[in-house]
């Protein structure tokens, strides 16, 4: 290891390795094979770099990005290292020096991507060129199960049968036990010595709030902690990235989109000034970041929810790789899980691979939703325990209030049973507020038991409900049947009364408050406006279209003055045509027609009503 010690001081500048690289850099250079996870910003690379270095010929680096494998080739150039890279960014010329000078030996690290590196003439260069190390760079990319996955990647099992005695290393920082096994069996490292470093990066602070005004949270979070810093915004759509990068710039920020249906040039010059300007904050789908070697990023945004805690482990440990202060941010919402489910039950995966999809999208809404220490839970993910609560995430600075929602969980639960597990919220907490829409007059739900027993909750209170019996388990959504609520086998205990259940205090938002600066007509209820607003916007999200497409401000407003009860009524509205009558109709007056009635149930007929629904439900769903 003198060697390896003296390469590490002589071309890195460090004076000594982190655990458990020195073990890892003598697995390799005494011929061995490696599987490392190990967390973004812990040093993987320098695990492989140093026994190419110091072991004979060159080592062959398989990375998954052109634009990464040039940044990177040119950061180890200007430590003195004889790297290069072999893509279609080359021309043919110096595709050709490159590959003279690996038969030459006048290489120490090659960086190739999997699809070139597989075709038979590369295998053949290989073979005649002396090879020190293979490297599989971002490694969970051969999981079928995991978030990255790279068709490419599998055939990568052909350099233990192609190159038999050249030491191969596999690394990745996500990966839980599944993952690693399928790593394992699909480049054929059964004899690899295993190497984890551990998961915690303590110097990020995790945050995840409810989704109400996400641009408008985000502006706030980056006015108040990051008005110069460089970052990254994630969003689940292409479209997305694109309005939320302009409005970012539209509010004096630097701010660039970022996805896969870009041009190569514009996203080769995108990430190019992301990784040399210090203000640049970059707009995303998942397509951006693997592999990103910025260590300055104080900051990784979420606007979506990512779809596995692996995704939301990779992408918010893009943060802080200098070991500096950074955040991990995040709002969510049920709408976002509605559409993840959208997307996994439209995939072309088996029916194994949905059902694993789902218990991973299951785990990220209870990392979100779970009101104890959140770094204790997303280490307990990967296998890793932690005693003590971290005291840098949320809900060890502010401790999550929570109440005793045994009741009204019942009521949900006893809603969803009652009206035979084919509705969605919005119509579900119309039955418990004891609305008078057509649409609980079509299916005649007036009359059922559970009608009208929650009016002591708004909306609000009543979706955040929903959503955390989804996020614990006791109902599921189904997205064949329009983001229908089901009961799970979970929910028979609390709807017996065997169980119960605290459930986290969402901050509600002051309704009588103006949350906009439109000027009202001093007779409009502003608690029914922002009310008609919130419809609005939860049925523009679920469209993916901007919230006056539904209705403009003007037609909200009178609906506010007029107030409409029927459908015959809303026509009338200005702005309302018979199209947008059929569609959304029954939505809005839903939410006009949802006033507290007079005389309502006391607290004893709910849990009455509630106690006797909940049992007959827990009995049915047997």
């Amino acid at each position: 290891m003198n060697s390896a010690n003296q390469l590490l001081r002589s071309v890195f500048g460090y004076d000594s390795f982190r655990p458990p690289q020195q073990a890892i850099v003598e697995t390799l250079i005494d011929g061995g094979d490696a599987l490392v996870l190990m967390p973004t910003g812990g040093g993987k690379s320098l695990c492989y770099q140093i026994p190419a270095l110091a072991r004979d010929g060159c080592g062959v680096v398989v990375s998954p990005l052109i634009a990464l494998m040039q940044d990177q080739v040119s950061a180890l150039r200007q430590l003195g290292v004889r790297a290069a890279f072999l893509n279609s960014s080359l021309d043919p010329a110096s595709a050709r020096q490159v590959e003279s000078d690996l038969e030459t030996g006048a290489l120490d690290l090659l960086y190739v991507a999997p699809e070139r590196l597989t075709q038979e003439r590369c295998l053949a260069l290989l073979e005649r060129s002396p090879i020190s190390l293979f490297a599989i760079d971002e490694a969970h990319c051969v999981s079928q199960w995991g978030h990255d996955f790279r068709a490419d990647y599998l055939a990568l099992s052909l350099l233990h049968q192609r190159f038999p005695r050249v030491p191969r290393i596999a690394l990745t920082a996500t990966a839980d036990a599944r993952t690693r096994a399928e790593i394992i069996a699909r480049l054929d490292l059964g004899q690899a010595r295993q190497f984890i470093a551990g998961f915690d990066r303590p110097n990020i602070r995790y945050r995840i709030s409810l989704k109400h005004n996400a641009r408008g949270q985000l502006l706030q979070f980056l006015r108040d902690e990051h008005r110069q810093d460089a970052g990254i915004v994630y969003c689940l759509s292409r479209r997305k990235t694109e309005e939320t990068a302009l409005w970012l710039q539209q509010h004096g920020y630097d701010a660039l989109p970022y996805h896969a249906g870009l041009p190569a040039q514009r996203r080769a010059h995108t990430q190019a000034r992301f990784l040399r300007d210090e203000r640049v904050i970059v707009v995303a789908t998942i397509a951006f970041g693997m592999g990103i070697d910025k260590p300055d990023v104080r900051f990784v945004a979420h606007l979506d929810m990512p779809r596995t805690v692996e995704s939301y482990y990779q992408e918010t440990g893009r943060a802080g790789r200098d070991g500096q202060s950074a955040d991990a941010w995040m709002v969510y919402g049920l709408q976002d899980v509605i559409k993840l489910r959208q997307m996994m039950a439209t995939s072309e995966g088996s029916e194994a691979h949905k059902r694993a999809e789902q218990h991973r999208l299951n785990a990220m809404l209870g990392l979100c939703e779970i009101t104890t220490c959140r770094r204790q839970a997303l280490l307990a993910y990967f296998g890793e325990s932690r005693e003590t609560a971290c005291g840098n995430c949320d809900n060890c600075l502010t401790p999550v209030a929570t109440w005793d929602g045994t009741q009204a969980a019942r009521m949900a639960l006893s809603a969803v049973y009652r009206t035979g597990q084919r509705f969605g919220v919005a119509h579900l907490i119309d039955v418990l507020r004891g609305a008078t829409s057509d649409k609980i007059v079509q299916f005649d739900h007036q009359h059922l038991p559970t009608y009208g027993i929650g009016r002591a909750f708004d909306g609000n209170q009543w979706r955040s409900v929903f959503r955390q019996l989804v996020a614990r388990g006791y109902l599921s959504v189904d997205i064949e049947g329009f983001g229908a609520l089901r009961l799970e086998e979970k929910c028979r205990a609390l709807l017996r009364g065997e169980e119960t259940i605290a459930l986290r205090r969402d901050s509600r938002r002051n309704a009588p408050k103006q949350q906009t600066k439109v000027r009202l007509h001093e007779a409009i209820d502003v608690a029914l406006w922002e009310a008609l607003r919130e419809r609005r916007r939860e049925l523009a999200e679920v469209q993916g279209v901007p919230p006056y497409v539904i209705f403009h401000d003007r037609t909200l407003q009178e609906m506010c003055l007029v107030l409409p009860r029927t459908m015959a009524e809303l026509a009338r509205i200005s702005g309302v045509g018979e199209r947008k009558l059929q569609k959304y109709g029954n939505s809005f007056l839903a939410v006009l027609n949802a006033r507290p009635a007079a005389g309502s149930n006391n607290a004893g007929d709910i849990r009455n009503s509630a106690g006797v629904d909940a049992r007959e439900a827990a009995d049915g769903n047997r």
